[in-house]
């Protein structure tokens, strides 16, 4: 078997169909362009002749592949015309400095890049829907890996010659064919902006933004029926989605730009209560997912070690009493389930165990998590590993490097403490 069947590169979860676009350096033709009329100022508006103009924004704004920006206006200074995240941070810092701590400024890292080296072009293209979505990003990388069709002449000025391995960056989200889209402004703006201003487009608050690269369609791939990529109809299932929260407002508060979710232990904190019930020596310990506005955790990828520790007041020793792993989990090559233990939002795990002999009526028993944000990862990454010698070193040095990435972002914490006299 040829190493490139062998090898499941499937850990992408994030796939749709994409093509390779080159930079022209011409403008793009008419089309790709929402119609917009002449408003005041620089924060204009775009008239959409639809009865959802959110849905008839996107459509446009995340058409599948994404057209190149074209040339840009020749009254446009070279910070204006680049689609470099430091040219847009040189205005908008905290937004900059939030995206490049950001998993989104990482989407382009080591563990998609070894992949990358296995699969062919068509595919890579699939992926870097989500993760690298510009046409210039896309030629960029096509360059770097010598694949066919790779355009043969050097990026123009505003295209900066790391941009396809950047991830998504600013303008994936807020630049077409060099004009600049964003949400409402939430304070009175100066008459005068660079880059002639920027429209303004109520789907940057709207959670279906997001959807686009977190939900899947009902024909996407499944493992035993369920999409693999199922977030946004998560949430609109939930009382979340019914009471209207976007999913902006979990994962954006305050507009920053830093999408934390369950590689953070404070989101973790937030979207999980726990009960501790007893009967005699039994105890129940609910774990209810009252802060997550989807699954938790909402992918395959991650998985959440819960212990049930016993210990006397003070004491530094302690007794498992019991332990469960929340998540999906699935095999390798993506085909088989294993189990699915994920918490739907507002809903509940119990853990069942009789405490020790022994025990103190004034002990405590704490609950301790072992998040593993990358659980899949480092089980796809590692049988790959065990193929070490049909890699080239190029490949290899990017596994061992995806491998250890994914290893490092594990925490573990104590999630609540119930002493057992309280109930």
């Amino acid at each position: 078997m040829k190493l490139r069947n062998a090898i499941p590169v499937a850990g992408l979860v994030l796939v749709a169909v994409a093509a390779l676009f080159w930079w022209l350096n011409r403008s793009p033709d008419a089309a790709t362009v929402i119609p917009q009329p002449s408003v005041a100022a620089n924060t204009q508006s775009h008239a959409v002749s639809s009865t959802d103009p959110v849905a008839a924004f996107l459509a446009s704004h995340w058409r599948d592949p994404l057209p190149p920006q074209g040339k840009p206006p020749a009254h446009f200074s070279h910070g204006e015309a680049s689609l470099a995240p430091e040219s847009c941070g040189q205005c908008h810092q905290e937004q900059f400095r939030d995206w490049s701590q950001s998993l989104h400024s990482h989407t382009m890292g080591a563990g998609i890049l070894w992949q990358f080296q296995l699969m062919p072009q068509e595919d890579a293209n699939k992926c870097m829907k989500c993760h690298a979505p510009l046409a210039e990003q896309k030629a960029l990388v096509a360059q770097s890996h010598g694949w066919p069709n790779a355009p043969t002449q050097a990026p123009p000025a505003y295209v900066p010659a790391d941009l396809g391995h950047q991830g998504l960056v600013c303008a994936a989200c807020h630049v077409r064919n060099h004009q600049r889209f964003g949400p409402e402004p939430r304070k009175e703006i100066a008459a005068v902006l660079p880059h002639d201003g920027f429209t303004i487009a109520p789907a940057f608050s709207d959670g279906r933004f997001c959807a686009t690269c977190h939900q899947f369609p009902e024909d996407g791939p499944r493992t035993n029926n369920k999409l693999r990529e199922d977030t946004y109809a998560q949430w609109q299932a939930s009382s979340y989605g019914k009471a209207g929260q976007q999913c902006q407002s979990c994962h954006m508060p305050d507009r920053k730009h830093q999408w934390r979710g369950i590689h953070d232990q404070q989101m973790v904190t937030k979207a999980l209560t726990t009960v501790l019930t007893r009967d005699g020596n039994q105890i129940h310990v609910d774990i209810i997912n009252t802060g997550a506005g989807h699954y938790f955790p909402t992918y395959m990828v991650p998985k959440v070690t819960v212990e049930l520790r016993y210990h006397e007041k003070n004491a530094a020793q302690f007794r498992l009493l019991a332990s469960d792993i929340i998540g999906w989990n699935v095999d390798i090559g993506l085909e088989q389930e294993v189990f699915d233990t994920r918490i739907p939002a507002g809903e509940k795990r119990r853990i069942s165990v009789a405490l020790p002999a022994g025990y103190s009526e004034g002990g405590i028993v704490d609950v301790y998590l072992v998040v593993k944000p990358r659980e899949h990862y480092e089980r796809t990454f590692m049988s790959v590993l065990d193929q070490r010698d049909k890699l080239d070193a190029t490949t290899l040095g990017l596994l061992e490097t995806a491998y250890k990435e994914a290893v490092a972002t594990q925490f573990q914490f104590t999630l609540a403490s119930h002493p057992l006299n309280n109930n």
